[in-house]
């Protein structure tokens, strides 16, 4: 099945780009240490799922690319061009000459109703070119103005027009620290949305990725490239195929729905983080080897001490004992899971023992851990790594960011600040209200795992 991509505002296509050059540079390589046979099913798998073929050979990315300003959208389209290896297609782009001014209700209100007709007849048509549509990968920040606010307009038209088909969001939390003076309200009013029409986010946090960049990719001078690629490269660790629990010998067919049903069980949980190991240079590869039990021990203590990468992991953090004692008494800084999905891919990824992750005290009291936890495996290695995990979860990952940023912007809106930059596209006080009162309840109902 296929998936079409839409790319929004600057972040979304500079991440988009990045996004398809990496699984095009994967299944171009001769790194697969897997059959013959196996490398080619994969590859046909993938160029299914993102790209179509056309008349000039050179794959084209299944995306619809939107921004306010033409700038962004025509450096990505070049560089794509400029690979040989893949491009965008020359129609499925729409930009205007004005931006969003990082203003959430000017994307939303203004540039959403007014370009809906021209973007909306984009997907359209991105979609009919599939054989079979798996559903739509939206790419955007939380932060500016276009990608939030026209992000959060095109989901909830998306859902309107394809009413069943998966929509998963991949949504960049901004720097703590701050880009834009209002990025707290454009983010609580983005979640919010989003949460109604979206089936899950999948979360990027900046300021993680840069410390990534910094700690294991020992990068001095940090670009958005930079982090775009990081970003990339673990997106592909999960989109790539691989075969599910129960789907046989062939490729997992529906990506997007096979992850909102092993991760989704309940709708008031849809928030996905994602963890990755390993991550390093790739000078530093042939001089590295790693052990299966080695990385799935560092994965699950990520995973419980909610640690975003393999550096300075508290290992101190246990899972709270069994007892018959409600869950109140856990250790304060142990996360809890709802459902983990862990992908393995690589050497003898058939023998890995992955029991650790059923463990009944990592996850919340009313599923099964049978339920919860899912596994998926593929012999073909990815992105020249010989062993690589990627584990995406749904667990208390980003409880910490959310109420933080829930806080700051409910100060803001406390003293009214910049609240007339919102009113003035009509957006009112009534609307900021809500979306709060959803977030809150989002947090209330993760604490309480």
């Amino acid at each position: 099945m296929s998936i079409v991509t839409v790319q929004l505002g600057q972040c979304g296509n500079q991440i988009g780009q990045e996004v398809f050059s990496a699984l095009c540079s994967d299944i171009r390589g001769t790194h697969g240490l897997c059959s013959k046979k196996e490398n080619e099913s994969y590859q046909g798998s993938c160029k299914e799922r993102f790209f179509c073929e056309e008349e000039s050979a050179v794959p084209v990315a299944r995306a619809v690319l939107v921004d306010m300003e033409p700038k962004v959208i025509s450096q990505t389209l070049s560089m794509a061009a400029r690979s040989g290896h893949w491009k965008y297609s020359s129609h499925s782009h729409f930009c205007q000459k004005q931006g969003s001014g990082n203003n959430w209700a000017n994307g939303y209100s203004v540039h959403g109703p007014r370009h809906k007709e021209a973007i909306m007849n984009l997907v359209q048509k991105e979609a009919e070119k599939c054989d079979r549509l798996g559903g739509f990968f939206t790419i955007m920040s939380m932060a500016g103005g276009t990608g939030s606010g026209l992000g959060a307009f095109v989901t909830q038209c998306l859902r309107d027009a394809f009413p069943t088909s998966f929509i998963l969001n991949h949504v960049v939390w901004p720097y703590g620290t701050g880009e834009v003076i209002v990025q707290n309200y454009n983010s609580v009013l983005t979640l919010s949305h989003l949460y109604h029409s979206s089936d899950a986010l999948l979360v990027h946090e900046n300021d993680v990725i840069h410390k990534i960049c910094a700690q294991l990719m020992n990068i001095k001078q940090i670009s958005f490239r930079d982090v775009n690629q990081v970003i990339a490269h673990q997106l592909g660790s999960v989109f790539q195929p691989t075969h599910t629990a129960g789907g046989g010998s062939g490729y997992s067919r529906n990506p997007l729905g096979d992850l909102m049903e092993t991760l989704v069980p309940h709708p008031e949980f849809r928030m996905l983080g994602l963890r990755n190991i390993p991550q390093m240079p790739e000078s530093s590869l042939p001089y590295s080897t790693f052990s299966w039990p080695g990385l799935i021990k560092h994965l699950r203590q990520m995973l419980i001490a909610n640690a975003p990468m393999e550096e300075g992991i508290d290992w101190q953090v246990r899972p709270p004992h069994p007892s018959s004692i409600p869950s109140t008494n856990k250790p304060l800084h142990f996360n809890t899971s709802i459902a983990n999905l862990v992908i393995l891919r690589g050497k003898d990824v058939h023998g890995v023992d992955l029991g650790s992750f059923q463990d009944p005290s990592l996850y919340t009291s009313w599923l099964n851990p049978q339920d919860a936890f899912n596994a998926w495996k593929t012999p073909r290695a990815f992105n020249k790594y010989e062993k690589s995990a990627a584990l995406v979860s749904n667990s208390q990952f980003l409880l910490k960011p959310l109420d933080s940023i829930v806080g700051k912007a409910w100060n803001m809106f406390a003293s009214k600040a910049y609240l007339h930059q919102y009113t003035k596209f009509g957006i009112q006080e009534e609307d900021f209200l809500d979306c709060f009162t959803t977030l809150e309840q989002v947090i209330s109902s993760y604490t309480n795992l």
